[in-house]
């Protein structure tokens, strides 16, 4: 079979050959520029490109991938219509906004470049297309296109499963949450029919009636909606972590539902990361004993307020405790680039046993044998991250899936609990200690130890994440794209890999 042509470059494009090898399949993947989503999709596309799939990515100009970090990898930038000044938003609700916006905008030009890149490569050249299951309008118009697509959701099974439930929901009078007194009132109120939530864990952007509430209840129907439409569900996440809830997903779903993660443990960290890394604070780490210090970090968007922060800092101060504190700028809600986050006397007080970053290698930290413990925002990769280290964890989530995540971290896992209610420093140093130096944090600890086995069988060689992978994989080779969209797509059949070693790696 003669190799298709090299396809057109844009500026800033580049393609995988390699002379005189076979032609390889070609998965195209679309992240939602976030950093949070675009970390386990570069993941994801490491993972199929060792498995001999060459990689086209479209991207949005907001939060651009920088494709001379990935050499290997073409790149297909797409018109999103933000100005070339835009930033991630503050408010989660401003984000929501955010990523309706941009998706609308990049419906037409994407069906444009789709069609060019499928007029450029052979009819069966194209194996699939992956998308962020944010995306709707890209998976409509892959639809339209006829090029097979699988959804990749960057949270947990357990919060797709809520996503899912978000009608019923309505239907039985847990949402909308009307007003702040019934918040209050209700908040710990049990969702039975979504155990372990409470309605506190539910993603809950203001009343159904207003702009915010229904753009929160428009994202995740259209979340919804695109996994509905494609022809498998990817999900981080492991069979030994979240095994009652992939069950219900794929009784739910009835198509198949692949759990690759951690995701991160199958392909190398690469670079895509948004943000510079300073990576002198594991130098310092090696300065510790084991399981000593602790590691805060509220991820890439969460902000705290001002008073957050001095009653955060003179907790951590307080408990004696040796920490890493990713302190990124413009954290503090209101405060700008060049302005002191920390209070006056801080950094003296904690001098010697405390190290203050921008950005982390996190992964690595979290390795390193002298991390003990983690401060998370509960996002879901950072959750998989700490989880896979066996390092526990002390949550503050903000928004979205994170109240869900530190729930079932501290309710269903045990390896860590919500620090909850209003900060001030004298419950910030009683839960730094919990966590570091109490018979309580060593019991998480142990917990937490089980879990990273748990993810490395997982992980090993006939583990569930590894078959889920090599399904991945037989989909890859095998899916065809349709003559016409009503004809359907491959089926993702979980038995074939094994009669078929040759395709799964």
């Amino acid at each position: 079979m003669t190799p298709p042509p090299a396809p057109a470059m844009a500026a800033g494009e580049s393609t995988d050959t390699v002379h005189g090898d076979p032609p390889r399949r070609h998965v195209l993947l679309f992240p939602l520029p976030y950093q949070g989503h675009i970390n386990p999709m570069f993941r994801l596309a490491g993972v199929l490109h060792s498995r001999g799939f060459a990689v086209t990515v479209f991207h949005t100009h907001f939060n651009a991938p920088d494709p001379s970090r990935h050499p290997e990898y073409r790149f297909v930038p797409v018109a999103d219509g933000m100005s070339s000044s835009a930033t991630v938003p503050v408010a989660i609700e401003d984000v929501v906004a955010q990523i309706l916006a941009l998706t609308a905008a990049c419906e037409a030009p994407f069906r444009d470049r789709l069609a060019a890149v499928l007029d450029e490569y052979s009819k069966d050249a194209v194996a699939c297309l992956i998308a962020d299951a944010h995306l709707l309008p890209i998976f409509t118009v892959a639809t339209s296109l006829a090029v097979p697509t699988l959804a990749l959701r960057t949270g947990s099974a357990a919060c797709c499963a809520c996503f899912l439930a978000y009608p019923m929901l309505f239907e039985k009078g847990y949402l909308p949450v009307k007003g702040m007194s019934s918040l209050i009132l209700s908040r710990d109120m049990p969702v039975k029919e979504v155990p372990p939530y409470r309605v506190r864990d539910l993603i809950i952007l203001g009343d159904d009636e207003d702009e915010r509430g229904g753009q929160a209840r428009e994202l995740v129907a259209r979340a919804v909606a695109s996994v509905k439409v494609s022809s498998g569900l990817i999900l981080n996440t492991f069979d030994a972590l979240e095994r009652p809830e992939l069950e219900g997903l794929r009784r739910d779903l009835a198509m198949p539902v692949l759990d690759v993660g951690p995701i991160h443990k199958f392909a190398p960290a690469g670079d895509s990361s948004l943000l510079r890394q300073d990576r002198s604070c594991l130098e310092w780490l090696d300065t510790w004993p084991p399981a000593s210090v602790l590691y805060v970090s509220f991820g890439s968007v969460a902000c705290i307020t001002r008073r957050e922060m001095e009653e955060t800092a003179w907790g951590i101060a307080g408990s004696g405790v040796p920490f890493i504190w990713v302190v990124r700028p413009g954290m503090v809600r209101g405060s700008t680039p060049n302005q002191q986050e920390l209070p006056e006397g801080f950094e003296a007080a904690t001098r010697g046993r405390g190290v203050l970053v921008t950005w982390a290698p996190q992964e690595e930290v979290l390795r390193h044998r002298g991390v003990g413990g983690f401060w998370t925002h509960s996002g879901w990769n950072s959750t998989m991250e700490s989880v896979c280290e066996g390092v526990p964890m002390l949550c503050r989530p903000n928004f979205g899936d994170q109240m869900g995540n530190a729930r079932y971290v501290e309710h269903v896992w045990k390896v860590g609990f919500e620090v909850d209610g209003e900060l001030d420093r004298g419950n910030v140093e009683a839960a730094v200690r919990r966590l570091m130096t109490d018979k309580d944090g060593a019991e998480m600890r142990a917990r937490a130890g089980e879990l990273k086995k748990a993810a490395a069988e997982c992980t090993g060689k006939g583990g569930s994440s590894s078959v889920a992978i090599d399904k991945l994989s037989w989909f890859g080779s095998h899916a065809r794209r349709r003559t016409s969209p009503d004809k359907g797509t491959a089926p993702l059949n979980p038995a074939t890999p094994s009669s078929n070693p040759s395709l799964v790696g």
